[in-house]
């Protein structure tokens, strides 16, 4: 059996015209996971296909085709579906968006896989040898225990700015209104025994890597403990939790000693009744600078994501969100539109109060304008959010963020550099033309 894995382009990675190159690319989970799941009886020949690095042949020899699909590359990612099946190759279609949009997605596929795949995807492999396949397989009392490790060998390591990424947890206990993470999943949190998470350390044999987990500290007392085991390791570790590992002292000093040299944080917006309304209410009672000032002092560099768009964000928004970002050293700062995906309740409130101006999901990339916002124009909206990438990465801003926070400042200082390139290309990269077949 010939099984290829496919991972489609968008505008940030694209094979020869991609807005990120190596220098800030690191290699996905998705492909390496399924590749490991692979059945090893079925004496599998498997092939991992990340359009972001390579080009898809399309005399592709496979039998079958795994195709995973976030929303911004639904569209590309049903071409290429049709394009296959057309030349009588089963595909299958899965990840996020054919887990938020199953039905739309059965029209692409020969079979659809909703939801998480450790145990779906063997079991669909084996239906489909024995000429059984199921239209739709749908995960059940998934479990994260004893899993093989990711096949990081089958991509290219050159090809990235690093191979050691992993995870302990996954899900989000929280239910932010904008996120796709309840809606695909549920708000159930599932857990890899510490041991695992080691041991899979071990194997790697790195000292530095990237925890992609959506929130690290959901699970605080589970966070401790993994902090704990991770100290004896010795390694260095980036990854992303919410602004509340400020406010408990232990899980700050813990993540600090365990390695901790970056974290991102959704901190979305500097308005409290805007994160009420969203639903972030955990946020909003946070004040941002102590957070900041808490992990600096501590060595641990910030990612800081922001969002425009929201219900109570005016052309005021973007201005403040770049002064705050500068006045208090954000090491990373980070702006997108706000993107009401599809089956969210965001979404589905936009939708009944009309708002909702495209559903050309190729567009849905968090910085194009997909919905008609509550107090500024559509123009209005992604011009400001332009300028905020453009004032937040000019030379002078980096300057005075980096020289005062002076932390990793071998790794920020290219990132910045980077970042300021996607802040000045943003019009030339984020647009449908550039993505064709």
């Amino acid at each position: 059996m010939k099984i290829a894995l496919v991972s489609p382009r968008g505008p940030l990675y694209r094979h020869k015209g991609g807005i990120w190159k190596k220098s800030l690319r690191y290699a996905p989970l998705t492909l390496t996971t399924l590749a490991s799941l692979v059945p090893k009886e079925l004496q599998a020949d498997v092939s991992l296909y990340d359009e972001g690095i390579r080009d898809i042949p399309f005399d592709l020899d496979a039998d079958l085709i795994g195709i995973s699909a976030i929303t911004g590359t639904a569209s590309r990612s049903y071409k290429l579906a049709d394009y296959f099946r057309n030349k009588g190759i089963t595909v299958v279609l899965g990840g996020v968006h054919p887990t938020l949009m199953p039905e739309e997605a059965a029209t692409h596929a020969d079979s659809v896989v909703v939801g998480y795949a450790e145990q779906t995807w063997p079991q669909l492999l084996n239906d489909f040898k024995n000429k059984i396949l199921k239209k739709r397989y749908v995960a059940k009392n998934v479990d994260l225990s004893n899993l093989p490790f990711p096949r990081r060998d089958m991509l290219p390591k050159k090809s990235y700015l690093t191979m050691n990424t992993m995870e302990a947890t996954r899900g989000c206990i929280h239910k932010c209104e904008f996120c796709v993470i309840n809606t695909a999943w549920g708000n159930k949190l599932l857990q890899k025994p510490i041991e695992d998470v080691v041991k899979e350390i071990q194997y790697m044999k790195v000292k530095k890597l990237i925890f992609l987990d959506l929130n690290l500290i959901a699970d605080v007392e589970y966070a401790k403990k993994l902090f704990r085991a991770l100290i004896p390791l010795k390694i260095k570790w980036f990854g992303l939790t919410t602004v509340q590992i400020a406010w408990d002292d232990d899980l700050l000093n813990l993540a600090a000693q365990s390695g901790c040299g970056g974290l991102l944080l959704g901190l979305e917006s500097l308005s409290r009744d805007t994160l009420r309304q969203t639903f972030k209410s955990f946020n909003s009672f946070k004040d941002y600078s102590y957070v900041i000032q808490q992990l600096h002092k501590k060595g641990i560099a910030i990612m800081g994501c922001f969002v425009f768009g929201l219900d109570g964000d005016d052309q005021s928004v973007f201005q403040r969100t770049v002064d705050f970002c500068i006045e208090h050293n954000v090491d990373l700062p980070r702006y997108s539109i706000c993107t009401p995906f599809p089956n969210t309740p965001l979404f589905n409130r936009l939708k009944k109060e009309n708002r909702i101006l495209t559903e050309d999901w190729s567009l849905y990339d968090g910085q194009h304008v997909v919905f008609k916002p509550k107090q500024m124009s559509v123009e209005e909206l992604y011009n400001g959010t332009q300028s905020a990438w453009k004032e937040t990465y000019c030379y002078g801003s980096i300057f005075k963020r980096l020289s005062r926070a002076r932390l990793h400042l071998k790794h920020i200082i290219p990132a910045n550099i980077g970042y300021r390139f996607y802040a000045h290309n943003l019009s030339k990269f984020y647009t449908c033309d550039a993505i064709n077949l």
